[in-house]
Formats: C-alpha cells, sequence, structure tokens
C-alpha cells in the first residue's frame, strides 16, 4: 500500500527538536546566526528568502537579511561577504541564487569561508563530500535523506537511481548515498533506455525539472520514489517531476507536490545552522 513522504509532517516534527536545541544553546549565551545576501528583486528568490526568514524567526534562529539593488558592483558584494566570514555572530550565510549577469557566481561561491556555507556549495565543502568528510551540505540533498531516515527507509544495501545531475541536488545526493551504502546509478538527458535503468530501483530520485516526464513505465513495483521537481502542468497547476497518478500505485512511498521535498530543503538548512552554533 503507498504511503506519502509527507515533508510537512517531517519538518513539524524535527522543528520541535531544533527548537529544543536553540533553547539549549540560548541557556549559554549562544543565539544561532543566519544571514542571506539577496541581490536584485526577483520573484522566485524573494519567496525562497521569506519562507528562510519565517522558519528561522519561528525556531529562535537570529536572521539578517542584507539586500542589495541588481546593480550592486561584484566588489562591493564581495566585501560584506568578506565581512560575513569575520563576524563571529555569523554561523551561516548564504548567496541567493541566481545573481545578476554582470556578478561571477562562481568567485562569489568561491569567496564564501567554507565553515559558513550553508548552501554546502564551495570548492572545499563539495570535496569534503566526495570523500565522506561532509562540512556542510546542500540543503536539498540533506532533506532528502533526513525525510527517508525519518520513514525509516533502508538505504544500506539498496539499489538508488537518480534523474538529473545537477550540483545542487543529483551529484550531491548520490554522494551521500553511496556513503550509506547504496548501490547508486546516476542517470542524465542523454542516458540510453532510460526506463529500463530507472525500473531497477529500489529508491528513485526525480530532479530534472521536466513536468511530469517520469511515467508508471519508469518505476519498479514497490520502490520509494523522491520527486525534487516543482513544475507547472499544462494548466498551470503546480506539479513535479513524476506523474504521480500514474506512479503513485506502483510505489510502496512516494513524496508529493508540493509538501514533498520542499518543506525539508528549508529543514535541512536551518538544521545545519544549529549545528554550527553548536561546534560554535
Amino acid at each position: 500500500m503507498m504511503k506519502q513522504l509527507n515533508g510537512k509532517e517531517v519538518a513539524n516534527t524535527l522543528d520541535q527538536e531544533m527548537m529544543q536545541r536553540v533553547s539549549e544553546l540560548k541557556a549559554k549565551g549562544i543565539i544561532p546566526g543566519l544571514s542571506v545576501i539577496l541581490v536584485g528583486d526577483s520573484g522566485a528568490s524573494s519567496v525562497y528568502v521569506r519562507n528562510k526568514q519565517k522558519r528561522a524567526e519561528k525556531l529562535g534562529i537570529n536572521f539578517d537579511l542584507i539586500h542589495f539593488e541588481s546593480d550592486v558592483s561584484q566588489d562591493t558584494l564581495l566585501n560584506k561577504i568578506e565581512e560575513l566570514n569575520n563576524d563571529n555572530t555569523v554561523d551561516g550565510f548564504i548567496v541567493q541564487l541566481p545573481l545578476p549577469d554582470h556578478i561571477n557566481e562562481d568567485k562569489v561561491i568561491k569567496a564564501i569561508d567554507s565553515k559558513k556555507d550553508v548552501d554546502g556549495f564551495s570548492p572545499e565543502n563539495v570535496g569534503n563530500l566526495w570523500i565522506g568528510q561532509p562540512n556542510t551540505l546542500p540543503a536539498t540533498a540533506a532533506g532528502i535523506l533526513m525525510m527517508l531516515d525519518f520513514y525509516n527507509i533502508e538505504i544500506e544495501g539498496k539499489n538508488a537511481v537518480v534523474i538529473g545531475r545537477s550540483n545542487i541536488v543529483g551529484k550531491p545526493v548520490s554522494a551521500m548515498l553511496l556513503e550509506r551504502n547504496a548501490t547508486v546509478t546516476m542517470t542524465h538527458s542523454r542516458t540510453k533506455n532510460l526506463p529500463e535503468v530507472t525500473s531497477q530501483a529500489d529508491i528513485l530520485i526525480v530532479a530534472i525539472g521536466k513536468a511530469k516526464f517520469v511515467k508508471s513505465n519508469f518505476v519498479k513495483e514497490g520502490a520509494v520514489v523522491v520527486d525534487v521537481g516543482m513544475d507547472r502542468d499544462e494548466e498551470g497547476k503546480l506539479c513535479g517531476d513524476v506523474d504521480y497518478d500514474d506512479v503513485s500505485s506502483k510505489t510502496s512511498y512516494i513524496s508529493p507536490v508540493p509538501g514533498g521535498v520542499g518543506p525539508m530543503t528549508i529543514t535541512a538548512l536551518m538544521d545545519q545552522v544549529i549545528t554550527l552554533a553548536e561546534r560554535r
């Protein structure tokens, strides 16, 4: 019988645990601090930042939004990053992507102190992840693993197939599954006979940005399916990369869109900020 991987339920439960951890830190005189740099007024980016702020405030994390106009110079942005790198009250910070074309994203990411890089995108943190010594992790990938653990889904020894090889989800979640002793296959737009490959998966993670791309013939009977997509269907309704209605009856667990992976991304981000404060 199919069960949902309910990200909202997991997030609400973990929020209680995180609030307790923040309370214990405050008793020692430590307030976890998260800063977010937002450049410009992109609607989607502003929504993401607002959601992070609401969650941080709920948990008792000190949240600071630093907003620059879209024509801010790269040097001004890099100077602010250096300031945050040296601010002992900030445990972690994020530069919300994407950035305007005149700013070099790679240069910005590399300027962030790896010890404060709560997005887990710095080259040092990416390298640490692949050698099994992670400092911080990309939040969506970390949130997926937190959700699987919450539902006691066994990872060790399972065949895991990941569709998508992005630096934000596909690559890091593959590394994390490998570290947990899954046998991992990473697939992408050039993979031949894709349904044949994915239908071998005990755990199928889909992050490709194509609405309802994965149909029932992609899925093994009884598989766990995690849908990372956030798309619009032909009627303009929010949907995932998986055709939920077609696929769900074959699965043991499946994450819905919305309400699946989305809430877990911010949960993992907040968990990492608190962990960095605990290290402090």
